[in-house]
């Protein structure tokens, strides 16, 4: 296709296209389709613990419920959205013409539909679909699985071959494709998070493929990996997990660390401050995440020295980010700060990941996690991280692209609207479970104790209001592409420094064709 050629026409534009903004989009879009998705799951999770008693799903089905929404969200909204967003921005933040492999970009983004297809239609197989919860610890997820079990490990099978094309593409274009001038240490915030949680996917997606094939292999070939009975250790199917599983949840977090440290700098009008600084903490917590595994496990009977290692390896992850959150604070202070809609989301992310870090320092230490481990204490804490940590992000991340996107401006007041139904909501639904955790109340069961009634009933109630605040999200980015007001400045934000607001605005659908210059 010659430079000047405009998008294929249709439905085969989207099909065979190598375009970055093209699969950028397609992967916001699916994400997106995954979050409504994964939260539908959630809803039916809090309507049944609205009250104590069994109400409205059998035990069964609400296991499937809690297994399902955590890998839709994991794995189908959250990491996809990420995709997106360094699909879309990477190469224009580079100075780059397009993403280095275009047509493995295609393939990567392509494999995802039908494989949520597949793992959502084990909904409907006999046995249902996974009852395991989303770590599908073994045996469980072996020996008493449904026969729907097979699907899923194919599924997860497609996803990690997805996340491990995606990862390799990155970084072969940001470490060949970056403009003339533009060296290591001036890239943006964004491309070195998304650089170093590329690195980090490639080395723990052969982790989780392990996993599942040597579950695969318990089921129908007769081994025993992860059954006691013939000699196998069900706790090294967790070892195995968590392997993957903690570098997993940095990998979720990074990138939106990388959002925020755009979105903050622009509506302070100010550099970032401490720049390096970032870049070593960003690739400090990475390396960390590697060793803090067995946090998970504490319960299992580890080793003193084990519980040990582990509880210091993990409180000292606090250092790097709490480096992280002093130079966003301090990116603020004294700045011009307005607040925008991507400016309160990327505020209130940093409060709140702030508020989950804490209650995941309370976690590392080995006895206190004895009494909070499989708690909802658990619940609320991840929750904190991942939704108000990864998803708040998004959010900032979406409103603040979008005008480049599609040279349309979205509803400042119903942008601000959606934010703070968000925020009360999502407060509302997770604070509560802290108390609930710390008094006993144990993740994943559909009935419980009178005594947390009130508590759960807030709990839910906050669900409803903050799921519903997506929908206001949906209605006015769907507004803003239609109707929204027309932009076409460059720098749509006065703030902005980085080479994506030197494009035109909307991007056109190649730029860079000349790389470049940097000063």
């Amino acid at each position: 296709m010659g430079a000047h050629h405009g998008p294929a026409k249709g439905l085969t534009r989207w099909l065979f296209t190598t375009n970055h903004k093209d699969i950028g989009t397609m992967y916001l879009w699916f994400s997106f389709a995954m979050f409504l998705l994964g939260g539908s799951f959630a809803m039916i999770i809090r309507a049944e613990l609205f009250q104590p008693g069994l109400q409205i799903v059998q035990p069964e089905f609400f296991n499937q419920m809690t297994t399902m929404h955590g890998l839709v969200m994991v794995f189908g909204a959250i990491m996809p959205a990420f995709v997106g967003l360094a699909n879309w921005m990477i190469p224009l933040m580079i100075g780059a013409p397009d993403m280095a492999l275009p047509r493995m970009n295609n393939w990567s983004f392509w494999i995802l539909p039908p494989t949520f297809l597949l793992l959502a239609s084990t909904l409907f197989m006999e046995g249902g679909g996974p009852n395991f919860g989303w770590t599908f610890y073994a045996p469980l997820s072996t020996t008493y699985a449904p026969p729907s079990v097979t699907f899923f490990i194919f599924a997860v099978h497609a996803m990690g071959i997805s996340s491990i094309m995606g990862s390799i593409n990155i970084i072969a274009t940001v470490v060949n494709m970056r403009a003339p001038g533009m060296t290591y240490m001036k890239m943006p915030m964004f491309v070195w998070t998304w650089l170093i949680t590329a690195f980090l996917l490639v080395a723990v997606m052969p982790v989780l493929a392990g996993a599942v094939t040597m579950m695969l292999m318990d089921i129908h070939f007769g081994t025993s990996f992860f059954n006691a009975a013939g000699g196998g250790d069900p706790v090294l199917f967790q070892h195995v997990f968590w392997f993957f599983g903690h570098p997993e949840v940095y990998i979720i977090i990074l990138p939106a660390f990388g959002v925020v440290s755009e979105v903050i700098p622009t509506f302070s009008r100010k550099p970032l401050f401490g720049y390096d600084s970032m870049v070593y903490a960003t690739s400090s917590i990475a390396f960390l995440s590697f060793i803090v595994w067995a946090h998970h496990m504490y319960t299992v009977g580890m080793p003193i020295a084990g519980e040990l290692f582990f509880m210091y390896a993990t409180m000292l992850i606090a250092v790097p980010t709490a480096a992280k959150v002093f130079n966003w604070i301090t990116t603020m202070f004294k700045g011009s700060i307005t607040l925008e809609t991507p400016m309160l989301f990327a505020i209130a992310k940093v409060f709140l990941f702030t508020i989950g870090g804490f209650s995941g320092l309370m976690l590392a230490i080995a006895p206190a996690d004895f009494q909070y481990h499989d708690s909802y204490f658990v619940v609320a804490h991840f929750h904190y991280t991942m939704v108000a940590g990864a998803i708040f992000a998004l959010s900032a991340a979406v409103y603040y692209w979008i005008p480049k996107w599609t040279g349309k401006m979205y509803n400042e007041t119903m942008g601000k609207a959606h934010f703070w139904i968000s925020f009360v909501g999502f407060n509302l639904t997770f604070f509560p479970q802290h108390f609930v955790g710390l008094a006993g109340m144990p993740r994943r069961i559909p009935d419980y104790n009178l005594m947390f009634a009130d508590f759960n009933m807030m709990s839910s109630i906050g669900a409803f209001i903050y799921g519903g605040s997506q929908l206001l999200f949906l209605f006015n980015i769907v507004r803003t592409i239609t109707h929204g007001k027309p932009v076409s400045d460059p720098k749509v934000w006065e703030g902005g420094t980085t080479l994506e607001w030197t494009v035109p605005t909307p991007a056109p659908y190649h730029t860079f064709t000349t790389p470049p210059e940097l000063k």
